[in-house]
C-alpha cells in the first residue's frame, strides 16, 4: 500500500514539474514585437497600417505616428498593409537572446501620381484670358449682404412674415389687460380721438396704405 501511495507522489510531482516547465518554454516562445511603419521615400510615418501573422488572426494596426506593439512568436511571417501602399513581409528571427524585438519596416508607394493637366475651354490661352477680362462678375458676398440687410429690405420681408408665437401671446395679453383695464365703463372711440387721425394723417402722407394695397 505504502508502494503504490509513494507512486502516485511520484507521479503527482513529475506532472507538476512537466507542467512547470512547459510554461517556462511557451513564455520563452513569445516575444514583444514593436516597430514603427514609415514611407519608403519620405520616411513619414504610415498612420492606421494593418499588421497582421500570415494564415492567423492575430495582429494589431499602427496608431497615428505609425507605431505598432504586439505579442509574436519567432519564425513568424508578419504582412504590413495599408491603402496606396504594398505589402510587405517580414520573418521573425529565432536567434534571438530577448524577448522582445524592434523593427523599423518601410512601405513602398503603390499609386502612380500623374502631371497636372490644364483644360481651358477656349482654344488659346490669349483667348481665355480676353473672355475672363469681359466677365461680369458678379457682387462679393459682402456686397451681397448690405443689400440683404437693407432696411427696405427688412422692412418688406417684415411686414411679409407672419406673427410668431411670441408676438401672437403679447398681443392676447395685451388685448385681454385693455378688456380688463376698461371693465365696467365705456371703451373709448378712436374716431373722436385727434391723436389718432394726427397719425392717419400722417400714414395717409407716407403712402403706406398705398404700398401695402400694392403688394
Amino acid at each position: 500500500m505504502k508502494m503504490i501511495y509513494r507512486l502516485f507522489t511520484f507521479l503527482f510531482v513529475s506532472l507538476l514539474a512537466f507542467n512547470a516547465i512547459a510554461q517556462n518554454d511557451s513564455k520563452e516562445e513569445l516575444i514583444q514585437f514593436s516597430g514603427i511603419i514609415i514611407t519608403g521615400d519620405s520616411l513619414n510615418p504610415v498612420p492606421f497600417a494593418t499588421i497582421i501573422v500570415k494564415n492567423t488572426l492575430r495582429g494589431t494596426t499602427s496608431d497615428y505616428f505609425g507605431y505598432f506593439s504586439f505579442v509574436a512568436q519567432p519564425l513568424d511571417t508578419i504582412v504590413f498593409s495599408s491603402i496606396g501602399f504594398k505589402k510587405s513581409e517580414f520573418i521573425v528571427p529565432d536567434t534571438l537572446n530577448e524577448n522582445r524585438y524592434s523593427l523599423i519596416q518601410m512601405l513602398q508607394n503603390d499609386t502612380v501620381m500623374l502631371d497636372e493637366a490644364i483644360v481651358y475651354p477656349w482654344p488659346t490661352q490669349d483667348q481665355f484670358k480676353q473672355a475672363f477680362l469681359n466677365l461680369d462678375i458678379p457682387d462679393d458676398a459682402l456686397e451681397i449682404a448690405r443689400k440683404n440687410l437693407s432696411a427696405e429690405q427688412l422692412s418688406a420681408r417684415a411686414e411679409s412674415m407672419p406673427m410668431s408665437a411670441n408676438m401672437n401671446f403679447r398681443y392676447q395679453m395685451q388685448q385681454r389687460t385693455n378688456q380688463m383695464y376698461y371693465a365696467g365703463q365705456f371703451v373709448p372711440n378712436n374716431l373722436l380721438n385727434p391723436m389718432a387721425w394726427a397719425k392717419f394723417i400722417e400714414a395717409w402722407k407716407r403712402g403706406d396704405f398705398k404700398r401695402k394695397g400694392n403688394r
